[in-house]
This record gives structure tokens, sequence and C-alpha cells, in this order.
């Protein structure tokens, strides 16, 4: 039960303005960090840049529409970072692309049987 109370009051929290703006200011810090954790031997400084893009990206929807347009403007990287996020849409669009692939074998196997 106290769980339960802790975990809605946590829910509570989160949609507040205050906390919102408190995920901004740490996803900048976070990708602000990026340059002297890069500096760092390792690849450290790769994780800390996608905490801060994904906590900017979570919280803002000007961040948002900036990463849409960038990702149209440069679709190869926007499959990357979709990858790295683990973003769903980026799965959906696997799945998609897969279920297109096999449809074109099936097809091909098809026209080629067809005319044997």
């Amino acid at each position: 039960m106290m769980q339960r109370m802790l975990r809605h009051r946590f829910h509570q929290i989160r949609k507040t303005e205050a906390w919102r703006w408190s995920m901004l200011a740490l996803g900048a810090v976070l990708i602000a960090l990026t340059i002297p954790v890069g500096a760092l031997p390792g690849p450290g400084g790769i994780f800390v840049f996608a905490a801060g893009a994904a906590l900017l990206l979570r919280n803002s929807a000007w961040v948002r529409r900036r990463y849409v347009w960038a990702k149209k403007r440069w679709p190869k990287l926007g499959h990357y970072s979709d990858m790295s996020l683990r973003r769903r849409s980026h799965r959906q669009r696997q799945a998609r692309r897969r279920e297109r692939e096999a449809r074109a074998a099936r097809d091909a196997i098809d026209a080629i049987e067809a005319s044997d």
C-alpha cells in the first residue's frame, strides 16, 4: 500500500512544470559535460551525451521538432540515433522494412517458379 502511494506521489511530481524544467537543465548539463568526459579515455562521452539528449528529447517540444528536422535532413544519422535511443518507431520501421523485403523475395520466387 505504501509503495503504491509513493509511486502515485512520484507520478504527480513528474507532471509538474518544475520537474520538466529541472530535467531540461539536467539534460543540458549532461550534454555540456560531454566535452570534458569525452577527453577521458574510453567511450564515456557517448553515454553522457545520449543521456542528456534523451532527457532533452523527452521534455522539450522544440528539441523534438529540431530532432525530426535533422532526421529528415540526414536520414542515415536519424537511423543510427533512433537505433541507439531504442525508439519504438525505429523498431516498427525495421519490422515493416523486413516484411517488405520478405514479400519481395516471395514474389521473386513465385515469378521464377511461374516462368518454369
